[in-house]
C-alpha cells in the first residue's frame, strides 16, 4: 500500500509546528506573540498555496507571509497619505 499525501493545509500545519517547537520556545513572551501573528499569516491564503503546488511548503508560508505584510505596509501609507492631506489643508 502507498503512503497517504498530507493535504497543504496538513502539510502546512505540520510545518508550523515545526517552527513552534524550537524557534518560538527560544523567544522572548513579547516576540511569541508576533510570531503566531505571523504564523496566522501563512495561513491565511492557503487556498492560494495549495494551488502554487510548490514542494517545499516554507516557500509557500514566506509568499503568505509577504503577502500580508504587504497589505498592512499600504494600509499604513494610505493612512499617512490621508493624514498629510488632511495636514496640507489645515496650513
Amino acid at each position: 500500500m502507498g503512503r497517504t499525501v498530507p493535504t497543504f493545509r496538513m502539510a502546512l500545519e505540520n510545518e508550523i509546528l515545526l517552527w513552534c517547537k524550537g524557534y518560538k520556545n527560544a523567544l522572548r513572551n513579547e516576540d511569541k506573540k508576533i510570531f503566531g501573528k505571523i504564523m496566522n499569516y501563512s495561513r491565511l491564503h492557503g487556498d492560494a498555496g495549495m494551488m502554487s503546488n510548490r514542494p517545499v511548503i516554507f516557500e509557500v508560508m514566506m509568499m503568505n507571509i509577504i503577502l500580508e505584510q504587504q497589505k498592512q505596509l499600504k494600509e499604513v501609507q494610505d493612512q499617512l497619505i490621508e493624514l498629510q492631506k488632511k495636514l496640507d489643508e489645515s496650513e
